[in-house]
């Protein structure tokens, strides 16, 4: 992010500071500086209490202060526990909550029991459009989305999900556009991340594809009933 240099400038402290501040190196710095950095939320929140700010804050101020078209210009709004930042040109910025790696058994536990989510983190995302279904961000943990391609999803990448209602799976011969999409698969016992190809009426589950072509990396099918949510991602951080 531009906006971190800028602070930093503004602090008058180097790169050399400022990695030591969040036990990182000066190398990372260097990188976490560059417009579109793929800044791990544990160190990008680290960077943003060293200033005296919040993440959407630095969001924020990534567009304004360097002269971006997404300027704010209207009051926020919260929708299903994302903040929702009116932008120039119809776009929003949103602030999602955010579930790592480490809180996938937490967050099963919760949907399961119905509980309502208590996500310490949030990251920003700029949207076309807001839709009316809930919006959720997840670190991805593994390399099984990893094909080296455009639309790679590495391991500890993060994904903006859409939630989805898993039944429309059912009825998707009258709309192929959902299939051999990406959707984040929340499960009895696992978090996932695949390409979701097809259906099967007869046993009642979907064709889960990994787009890395590794043998370890099998295909398999997923019954609907072993899924409790289903989250159509839209957008990615790598």
């Amino acid at each position: 992010m531009r906006i971190i240099k800028h602070l930093r400038e503004k602090k008058g402290i180097g790169q050399r500071e400022l990695a030591k501040a969040i036990a990182v190196s000066p190398r990372t710095i260097q990188l976490y500086e560059r417009e579109n950095a793929n800044i791990p939320i544990k160190n990008l929140t680290k960077i943003a209490e060293y200033f005296d700010m919040t993440i959407a804050e630095m969001y924020l101020r990534e567009s304004s202060d360097f002269r971006s078209p997404y300027v704010i210009k209207k009051q926020s709004f919260t929708k299903h526990g994302s903040v929702f930042y009116p932008l120039d040109h119809g776009k929003h910025l949103v602030m999602a909550p955010l579930v790592l790696t480490e809180e996938y058994e937490k967050y099963i536990e919760n949907t399961r029991s119905s509980t309502p989510e208590t996500s310490a983190f949030q990251v920003g995302f700029v949207l076309d459009t807001v839709e009316e279904e809930a919006h959720r961000a997840f670190e991805i943990t593994g390399n099984s989305m990893n094909d080296q391609s455009i639309h790679a999803i590495p391991n500890k990448a993060i994904v903006l999900g859409l939630h989805f209602n898993k039944k429309d799976f059912t009825t998707a011969d009258a709309n192929k556009a959902l299939w051999n999409q990406y959707y984040v698969l929340v499960g009895n016992d696992r978090i996932m991340c695949k390409q979701v190809t097809g259906f099967d009426k007869e046993k009642a589950a979907i064709y889960c594809h990994s787009t890395n072509p590794s043998p370890e990396y099998r295909d398999f099918e997923l019954p609907l009933e072993d899924i409790l949510q289903v989250f159509r991602v839209i957008k990615r951080q790598i």
